[in-house]
Formats: C-alpha cells, structure tokens, sequence
C-alpha cells in the first residue's frame, strides 16, 4: 500500500480511501477501492465524498459492492516504519550514539560520540565507508544538529511489482 493520500476534493483535509475512474467508451463514472498508485485521470476520494459523489448526465455510477474503509490501513508495516522516520527526523532529538561519519569514513566501532576533525591522529580508528559515502557533500548524512527540521516527504512506499 502507498503512504496515504488526501482526498484531491478542494479544501478536504481527509484521507483518500476510494478512487473515481471516468471509463469514456461506456459513459461510466466508476467509484472503487483506492488505487494502488495514483493514476493521471483518476480521482481519490474520502469517504464523504465518495458516497456523495454523482455521474454526469447520462452516464452511469458505478459502485464498489463492499463497503468503503473509514480511514486508509495504518497497520501496514511499511507505512508505519515510514511514520516513525518521519517523526524521528522532525523530532530534533539525538540518540546517545550514533554512527559517527566524518568526510566519508566511519569510526571503527561504528559509533562515536566525540565530534573529530579530518585529518587528526585521533582518526587513525577510521575507516573507509565506501565510494559514495565520499560525495562532494562530505558525507552520507548531515549531523542531526544541522538539519533544518522540515519534514521529508519525498520518501514512499513502492507497490508490489506485477508477477
């Protein structure tokens, strides 16, 4: 399942749990569970608004048989795991240790709780994190003190691939 979506309704704060579908050879409005993955010519929908939504004249409405879920599935392991990044990140709190990354290498034990400087005799315990970890940013990670703090929205959850 996808990370929730909102209802595309102007000005409707709910979450999506149904999509409208325009079938154009039939002249049919088809309102059915939310879609997996959004769709260019398909609309979600909450609750309220899928049970009141109406076809254009003369086309037909077509409904889901079932009933329409209240609120999109929150057990879903990935989503949850997604929300706990989320909070996690917009939080601004640190764990007591945390991988110690500097200028691309990673401390020997894999943690390290004294900030170091490149290029010190106290980093003779590092090692290579890898080539990407050497990216003209200096690292994989910014350090959690100079996060902006805004919320990462750009990370989803894939559907099943066909097969």
């Amino acid at each position: 399942m996808n990370v929730p979506r909102r209802c595309c309704r102007p000005g409707c704060p709910h979450y999506a749990v149904a999509t409208l579908t325009f079938v154009y050879s039939d002249s049919t409005a088809v309102v059915g569970p939310l879609a997996t993955a959004r769709e260019p010519h398909s609309w979600d929908l909450c609750v309220n608004h899928a049970g009141r939504i109406t076809a254009p004249r003369g086309w037909e409405l077509v409904r889901h048989a079932g009933p329409l879920p209240t609120h999109p599935d929150e057990d879903d392991e990935l989503v949850a795991l997604a929300d706990a990044v989320r909070e996690g990140g917009a939080s601004g709190r640190t764990p007591a240790r945390t991988p110690a990354l500097v200028n691309g290498f990673i401390a020997s034990d894999g943690f390290d709780d004294v900030p170091r400087s490149a290029g010190t005799a106290a980093d003779a315990h590092l090692h290579h994190a890898g080539a990407h970890a050497t990216a003209p940013s200096g690292g994989l990670l910014a350090p959690p003190e100079h996060r902006s703090g805004r919320r990462r929205g750009h990370l989803r959850v894939l559907p099943d691939p066909p097969g």
